[in-house]
């Protein structure tokens, strides 16, 4: 085993007994008693993997992340927060910033190792999720050659995060820190009614971003993303992202045409919402699912949940009138697993 991995904790006991661990373990050790330290050890080092305790004297593990993520050395070094505090501001704090991972002091040799282990697989992933990523780029690719190389330099050396089925990306009313791509997976954003309910907004599948809107408006997030599987997705930095826009109008102008689809779609939405029968609504709704479909053929997967949620209507609604347009010919459904078998009848719905 060869990997390296940094510790920065200024509790001696913590770090030296998280150290022996680690290193029986056949790690390679690196030690530092301060985040000053700490980032700097980071950038001549360059280790396999970070763990960095928040509060900490001279510079906390904040500092430290902010850092590491501002230097193109270190920036996609996998980080794990060890932390004492288990307040949601905190880890969304953290998240936010690019942490990938989470250990609440004190924790046993177990959770230690699984921690370290399960981030440094995830990581070995990163370079096939990139190649991918950067193969299928057409919709941003439009643009000056140096303006696409940059905008993919851009993703290549941001870190991949892995979001877990039913967690949270942000919350409405968070700030953006930037851009999130999707790479695997889906993301699906929503809206929350005074009485508690969800409208879904949109589904995001891989090559897909989210946060456009909020970035080009300059504001808070107005929605609530949330994984709706196993997801992986790559953040690209505010500053960064304003750069390249200031210095390549025409990634403005793609971007513009991302926010102006979605605009369409939500209009589609609300007008359905407001006039539409729930047959037609229903059928809207499975024609653009079936148009954001990332493998270009007419079907996708989603529960009856979502689909209650993004038609405004009960689960027994939706369970009732997929199985009438299954029985009319228009659909097929096996699980969450639903296929378009007429479009033009979907499409010529009466309301």
């Amino acid at each position: 085993m060869n990997e390296s991995i940094l510790i920065i904790e200024d509790n001696d006991n913590i770090r030296e007994s998280t150290a022996e661990i680690l290193e029986f373990s056949g790690y390679q050790v690196l030690q530092a008693r301060n985040g000053k330290i700490g980032v700097e050890m980071a950038s001549s080092q360059k280790p396999d993997l970070i763990l960095c305790d928040i509060m900490m004297p001279e510079l906390d593990g904040y500092g430290v992340l902010y850092l590491l993520n501002k230097n193109p050395v270190t920036n996609a070094i996998p980080f794990i927060f060890l932390t004492a505090k288990v307040e949601r501001a905190d880890f969304r704090r953290g998240m936010e910033m690019g942490a990938d991972d989470y250990l609440t002091k004190p924790f046993d040799d177990i959770e230690l190792l699984n921690a370290v282990e399960t981030r440094l697989k995830k990581e070995e992933k990163q370079k096939a999720y990139h190649s991918n990523t950067l193969q299928s780029l057409e919709k941003l690719t439009a643009i000056p050659q140096t303006g696409a190389t940059e905008l993919k330099a851009l993703i290549e050396s941001r870190k991949i995060r892995q979001i877990k089925k039913k967690q949270i990306l942000y919350y409405a009313g968070d700030q953006p820190p930037g851009l999130y791509l999707v790479l695997e997976g889906c993301i699906k954003t929503a809206k929350q009614a005074d009485d508690g309910r969800d409208l879904i907004t949109g589904l995001y599948y891989p090559d897909d971003y989210l946060g456009v809107s909020a970035l080009l408006l300059d504001e808070a997030f107005s929605e609530t993303a949330q994984a709706v599987e196993d997801t992986a997705v790559c953040l690209l930095l505010k500053d960064s992202v304003l750069k390249l826009l200031n210095k390549y109008p025409q990634i403005g102008n793609q971007f513009i045409k991302i926010l102006s689809n979605n605009i369409r779609d939500k209009e589609e939405q609300l007008l359905d919402l407001a006039y539409n029968s729930v047959r037609k609504r229903l059928s809207h709704t499975l024609l653009r699912l079936s148009r954001q479909s990332p493998d270009g053929l007419n079907e996708f997967k989603i529960s009856r949940d979502q689909l209650a949620t993004m038609v405004g209507i009960a689960i027994e609604t939706v369970s009732r009138t997929l199985s009438d347009f299954q029985n009319e010919g228009l659909i097929d459904k096996k699980g969450s697993l639903l296929r378009i078998l007429d479009q033009e009848g979907l499409v010529g719905m009466k309301n």
